[in-house]
């Protein structure tokens, strides 16, 4: 895997639409800017890794576009060593870049076939303390819980009780909700029953599936 001039400078360019659309994080700015995108996709797509749009990564899974990875993160506010789980792992992008940031990632992927990719994909990158595990999501980690940060990387009918009984006091849920078109929210726990819930602005993701998908 290269990580070119060229690439460096497309990714720059990036960095710089993204402040122009209002992502004012520098930290979050600057993780994108070192964790190459284009690792995390199909030499198909590698020439347009750095444009803002979201592209396949097989099994009917996208890897979010650049805004809207950009949008989550910030809205989590990671500090350095927080608890995260990330629900969708799709091609480990997002984890990487939780990883970067300093956090210790969680992350569950549904589809067999990403979840191995996505796993030795990030191993190979040593990014730091991630774990990759083959869940449905919708049921969380509670073995692992409760986390600092929950972020969900597809569209929710409803928000899984699961994920909000996951939460420790004080920590953030970031969840897109709502069908065609989801509103994302952020879901910060005040107390053992009582959350904060922030509906802020509209995206498209991929449907959020119980279950696993195994590959035959």
């Amino acid at each position: 895997m290269k990580d070119t001039y060229r690439h460096k400078g497309l990714r720059k360019q990036l960095i710089n639409e993204l402040r122009r659309k209002g992502i004012n994080d520098e930290q979050v700015l600057a993780a994108m800017d070192a964790l190459p995108r284009h690792f995390f996709l199909d030499k198909a797509f590698e020439e347009w890794a750095y444009e803002d749009k979201p592209f396949p990564i097989g099994h009917d899974q996208t890897i979010s576009q650049p805004f809207t990875v950009a949008y989550q993160t910030l809205l989590l506010q990671i500090k350095k060593r927080d608890k995260v789980l990330e629900v969708g792992t799709g091609s480990g992008y997002q984890a990487g870049l939780l990883a970067l940031l300093g956090a210790r990632v969680y992350t569950v992927e549904r589809q067999e076939g990403l979840f191995q990719k996505a796993k030795l994909l990030l191993k190979e990158l040593k990014l730091g303390n991630i774990r990759c595990y083959l869940r449905d999501g919708y049921k969380g980690l509670p073995e692992f819980a409760p986390f600092d940060k929950i972020i969900v990387t597809a569209g929710a009918s409803e928000v899984p009780e699961p994920l909000l009984e996951q939460l420790a006091i004080g920590g953030i849920l970031v969840i897109p909700v709502g069908d065609p078109v989801q509103h994302m929210h952020r879901i910060t726990r005040l107390s053992e029953s009582n959350y904060q819930d922030e509906s802020l602005g509209a995206f498209r993701f991929v449907p959020f599936l119980k279950g696993l998908e195994k590959e035959e």
